[in-house]
């Protein structure tokens, strides 16, 4: 997994290459960015109404004891949304910047030498991934907020999970691009990366990592572009151009 997430390494050395291109790739995270912190500031802001809107059930039994279980709920909704923010996060962002992503992949496939491959991607197929990746999200914060409702090891069950399966989520769509440019489907594309495991597991979960810092989903995404074309070509045994590093 190691080797992994050197990619996402590598991915940022673009910005001595193309500083001014990785900027541009910048602004579709920021504005999607802006828009979730805004949803959950909301939430946070709400959540004590919220846990008890959930548990009227409870409005009878000892104080203690209540607190307790509304504030359990309370952290259980934050790491669902939070969970539900990534996934949402990458699903957005993709179909916002896909001009954007577009152009760092490219300019990567010329840096790294060989033939540049003449596959369309589109508007059509980041929306199409992007609302998958959303709807992955969705079903991700239900099973995180299921198991946090277990008693002591629940909230944090539902934050590994919630962490893993945005990782590999994440990284399965990043290197789609430069696959599906080459013209492999998604099974294709499902059976390739499967052979390649820790590698790809590693550059997702370093690259969800910077989802946790404050702004790192921002700074990351053009990087992340890089580093999943350079990933894939390494999987098809395509490499690079000793220069092009």
């Amino acid at each position: 997994m190691i080797a992994g997430s050197s990619y996402l390494l590598r991915g940022f050395g673009m910005w001595r290459r193309r500083p001014g291109l990785m900027v541009l790739g910048m602004l579709p995270a920021l504005l999607v960015f802006a828009v979730l912190v805004t949803l959950l500031v909301l939430l946070l802001l709400n959540l004590g109404d919220l846990a008890s809107w959930l548990t009227p059930f409870a409005d009878d039994w000892d104080d203690t004891v209540r607190g307790l279980l509304r504030l359990g709920l309370a952290l259980v909704l934050v790491v669902a949304a939070l969970a539900l923010s990534a996934m949402s996060f990458t699903g957005l962002t993709l179909m916002v910047g896909e001009p954007f992503y577009h152009r760092i992949w490219r300019e990567t496939e010329l840096m790294l030498g060989g033939v540049v491959p003449e596959g369309e991607l589109g508007l059509a197929r980041a929306v199409r991934d992007g609302a998958a990746m959303i709807l992955i999200g969705v079903g991700t914060a239900a099973v995180v907020l299921a198991l946090g409702l277990l008693p002591l090891v629940g909230a944090v069950a539902g934050a590994v999970l919630g962490f893993v399966v945005a990782g590999r989520v994440l990284a399965h769509e990043l290197i789609a691009r430069p696959l599906e440019a080459r013209g492999m489907d998604r099974a294709a594309r499902t059976s390739l990366l499967r052979s390649h495991r820790p590698r790809v597991l590693g550059f997702g979960f370093a690259t969800q990592v910077f989802f946790l810092v404050p702004l790192g989903a921002i700074a990351v995404m053009p990087a992340a572009v890089v580093g999943a074309t350079m990933l894939a070509r390494d999987v098809l045994g395509e490499g690079q151009r000793p220069d092009s590093v």
